[in-house]
């Protein structure tokens, strides 16, 4: 997919939809999905299996990175490493694989996506009106970074750098150890 050239959202989609690399979409801009290390994957694996068990028969679903959310606000689309959907999917159209109503983003930062991830990619995030918590965690040291929205919509951090560590899920009533997040994760 060409990174210089001007691309409206629809040609985005249908492009996207053929490509067998992954690319999001940042108010016309295309920026390229980086492969992901073994410890991403085992701490995304991880976060599908200890909140996928506890939201088993609830009206929320956790979805992984494949599942592309939709930012109207901005004309945007990015690929989460993992979603909480609360509800019915609000879907962008017919196609069934680009969300407009998450609930919880999670990203697992590398090396080269820590200052996207953190910086502007969360400014793009602040404007999904359903989105209620945003969770960074670092896949190169023990170190979970926590944005809520509160009532007044300003958002909170919450930083978690202990083993012993919980981190509240607090969208679905959850306290996840982050020794379950990075179990048997090589850091």
């Amino acid at each position: 997919m060409p990174a210089s050239t001007y691309l409206s959202p629809e040609q985005y989609l249908a492009l996207e939809r053929g490509s067998e690399e992954k690319h999001e979409y940042l108010d016309g801009d295309i920026v390229a999905m980086a492969g992901a290390t073994v410890a991403h994957n085992d701490i995304v694996a991880n976060l599908l299996r200890e909140v996928g068990s506890f939201l088993k028969g609830t009206s929320c679903k956790i979805r992984p990175g494949d599942l592309r959310v939709s930012i109207p606000s901005i004309t945007s689309y990015t690929y989460p490493d993992a979603t909480i959907i609360c509800g019915k999917p609000e879907l962008e159209d017919d196609q069934f694989d680009t969300v407009k109503n998450p609930s919880v983003i999670f990203e697992v930062m590398s090396r080269s996506t820590k200052q996207y991830d953190s910086g502007n990619k969360f400014l793009y995030y602040q404007r999904i009106a359903s989105l209620k918590e945003y969770i960074l965690i670092d896949s190169r040291k023990l170190s979970v970074v926590v944005y809520r929205r509160e009532a007044d919509d300003y958002w909170r951090i919450e930083t978690l750098e202990n083993i012993d560590d919980r981190l509240a899920i607090r969208t679905i009533d959850f306290q996840l150890p982050l020794a379950d997040i990075y179990f048997e994760v090589s850091l």
